[in-house]
C-alpha cells in the first residue's frame, strides 16, 4: 500500500485526515499530517517531513499531499521527490485523499500519482453547469488506464457515480 504525508500550512492536513475518517467511518492507516508554520525552521519542517515518510513507508512508495504549489510546504516537499518512491501532488483537497485512500493498494505510486493529478484536474464542479445539464462523464475523472488496457482500472467511474442527484 502506498503511503501518504500530507504536509501543509498550519493544521489543514490534520483536518483533511478528520474530515476523511469522519465520512469513510474508519481511521487512516498509513496516513499523516506534517504542519509547517512560516515561523518555524525549514530544516525543523524537512526532519518532520522525513519522519511522516518513514511512519507511513510500506515499501510501496509514498506520495506527499501538499496544500498549494510554490508554498514552502511543497517547496520542502520537493527535495523529497525519489523516482517511482517518492512523489508529490500539489493542491490536495477532500476529495483527493479520499480517492488516494479508497484506491492506493491496488497501485503503484506513479499509476496513483497519475490518476489522482487526473481526478483532482477533472473534478472541480461549477455546481450551476451541472444543474443546466452538463453532466461529468467517467472519462472525466481520470483517463489513464494500466498499459494493458485493462477496464477494471479502480478511477474508471461509472456514469451513476459521477451523476448529481438533487432531492426534492
Amino acid at each position: 500500500m502506498v503511503g501518504i504525508v500530507i504536509v501543509t500550512h498550519r493544521q489543514l492536513g490534520n483536518s483533511l485526515i478528520d474530515s476523511a475518517e469522519f465520512i469513510l467511518n474508519d481511521q487512516l492507516d498509513a496516513v499523516v499530517s506534517v504542519s509547517a508554520d512560516s515561523t518555524e525552521n525549514p530544516v525543523r519542517v524537512r526532519k518532520k517531513i522525513a519522519r511522516g515518510i518513514k511512519a507511513v513507508n510500506r515499501r510501496r512508495g509514498v506520495l506527499i499531499l501538499t496544500d498549494m504549489f510554490g508554498g514552502t510546504p511543497s517547496d520542502l516537499s520537493y527535495t523529497f521527490l525519489k523516482e517511482r518512491r517518492v512523489d508529490v501532488i500539489s493542491a490536495a483537497n477532500l476529495p483527493i485523499l479520499i480517492k488516494a485512500v479508497n484506491s492506493r493498494k491496488g497501485m503503484d505510486l506513479d499509476s496513483l500519482g497519475k490518476c489522482l493529478e487526473a481526478y483532482g484536474k477533472k473534478s472541480i464542479s461549477l455546481a450551476s453547469r451541472i444543474l443546466r445539464g452538463n453532466r461529468r462523464t467517467a472519462e472525466s475523472f481520470c483517463p489513464f488506464l494500466p498499459e494493458s488496457g485493462d477496464s477494471d482500472c479502480p478511477f474508471k467511474e461509472t456514469e451513476t457515480d459521477v451523476t448529481l442527484k438533487i432531492a426534492s
